[in-house]
């Protein structure tokens, strides 16, 4: 008889986790709260608007890839996607504006021209990039921090004679300003901190190389909107024949002698060979793992950001925005201080608007937009969400007119919310922390659960919690690194 698996969760670590299991043979169940797959990669439909609900930005497509591969697909039959010519497009107060073209040349001449930073400046730093990806990539993302074997093998050892080159003794600020002599640069290569929730003031410089995943290698965008990688993929299991299980919340990991043997769903027990989580680590540890030993050092490492999304229906089209889109503060320092030291909205926040029907029109009624409006908030510690709320919403519009001069708020046609407390209890994250534990010292990356239960027999985790990133390429990755460990 196949084993059996049982898998917690079908955000996208857990239906790639699924997929997987089922091409090494299991049986696989999956168990999910919501009445829908893709935890926070979801979508919202209003008056025909609609949006993708979380995840926006779509590096390294080959992840999603392989799992049709493995599973004797051609990826291209069932999902499919462009490469951006502009991975981002910036605001500044003061009238300036940069694109962040996918030609790495263009985007230089852009920066030269607009910014009066030397074209080699950027050359120079997406080098730098690609060194710290081609060095710390075989480890960090493509290995299990927590097994011996990864810190004893070639790659490992090449990095240790490069420590002071992969940023491990500065901060992702420090190296930035000597890398560029524009504040307006420093600013827009530190915000690449925010993509696993972190404060670039605090976290490392090796957190830069992220941009050698979005100029080296591509922004991308699938041609039916982010949702539709849950959806290929959530196809593509139910193809292989996994079973999904919706509006069945788990209550509990059942443990015997230190082994999990399977899951309690509405006081029914169901049994298995393997078990894996993609639940939010803390709140697994806190709710179905309450009864085990609990990894205090880890479930009280600080949290990462969270974000505050206002999903807007804009009755018009503005020709200057792209897909990707930055209103940057004027003091970024200061926001980074309300968000991880004051728990708190700066009156400035950077503004952050991705628009699909910029590449996908149907996601918005003729001659309109739909604005997915984020910016990052702390994690849910008590705060009077209802009043920050408020003014940030007021902070926010005002932000907007300023610079695309006009009158948002008589534009808006729909309005939804998202905010730390909906995201924690839509998504499981606890303090609706966006990216699990924060990685704002050196050492974050080993203060991260491991993929595997030290304690107990055939537990095993998958998601963002569980990997020292963030995003939907290493959410997938954690769940390869994850079903590499487990025997067929």
């Amino acid at each position: 008889m196949n084993k059996t698996a049982v898998v917690i969760g079908s955000g996208i670590a857990g239906l790639a986790a699924a997929i997987r299991l089922k091409n090494k043979g299991f049986e696989v169940n999956v168990f999910e709260a919501n009445s829908y797959p893709g935890g926070k990669l979801s979508e919202i439909i209003i008056q025909g608007y609609r949006f993708d609900a979380g995840p926006s930005l779509f590096t390294l497509p080959d992840q999603v890839e392989e799992l049709f591969q493995i599973s004797g697909k051609d990826p291209k039959a069932h999902f499919d996607y462009i490469r951006l010519p502009v991975a981002c497009h910036y605001f500044w107060e003061d009238g300036t504006q940069i694109k962040a073209f996918g030609d790495i040349k263009k985007f230089a001449s852009e920066v030269e021209s607009k910014l009066g930073e030397p074209a080699s400046h950027v050359f120079e730093s997406l080098q730098k990039s690609a060194f710290i990806y081609d060095h710390l990539a075989p480890l960090f993302m493509h290995q299990s921090l927590h097994r011996f074997g990864t810190w004893a093998n070639k790659d490992a050892i090449k990095c240790y004679f490069k420590l002071g080159k992969l940023g491990i003794f500065s901060t992702m600020n420090k190296a930035n300003e000597k890398q560029y002599s524009n504040p307006k640069m420093v600013q827009l290569f530190n915000r690449y901190a925010t993509y696993n929730g972190s404060n670039p003031y605090e976290t490392p410089a090796t957190l830069n190389i992220i941009p050698h995943l979005e100029f080296n290698i591509g922004a991308f965008f699938p041609t039916k909107g982010m949702h539709d990688i849950t959806l290929s993929l959530y196809k593509l299991a139910l193809d292989l024949g996994v079973k999904f299980h919706f509006d069945s919340k788990v209550e509990e990991v059942l443990v015997r002698d230190k082994k999990a043997i399977g899951v309690i769903v509405s006081s029914n027990s169901h049994f298995a060979d393997i078990i894996v989580n993609n639940m939010d680590m803390v709140n697994a540890y806190k709710t179905i793992l309450k009864k085990e030993k609990q990894p205090t050092r880890l479930l009280d490492q600080p949290k990462s950001s969270s974000a505050l999304i206002f999903y807007w229906g804009i009755k018009k089209v503005f020709p200057e925005l792209d897909l990707h889109n930055i209103l940057f503060s004027e003091n970024y320092k200061e926001e980074f201080d309300h968000i991880f030291n004051k728990k708190s909205i700066y009156q400035d926040p950077t503004v952050y608007i991705n628009i699909t029907s910029v590449n996908k029109p149907d996601d918005a009624p003729e001659g309109c937009m739909n604005w997915f409006t984020m910016i990052n908030v702390p994690n849910n510690q008590g705060q009077d969400w209802d009043r920050l709320i408020r003014e940030a919403r007021k902070s926010i519009i005002q932000k907007v007119n300023r610079i695309l001069k006009t009158d948002i708020e008589n534009l808006l046609e729909v309005e939804e919310i998202m905010e730390p407390r909906t995201i924690e209890s839509k998504t499981s994250s606890a303090n609706g922390a966006l990216y699990g534990n924060s990685s704002n010292n050196k050492y974050a990356a080993f203060l991260r659960h491991a993929n595997f239960s030290s304690e107990i027999k055939n537990l095993y985790f998958c998601g963002g919690s569980v990997h020292p990133g963030g995003g939907i390429p290493l959410c997938l990755l954690s769940a390869k690194i994850m079903t590499d460990m487990i025997k067929g």
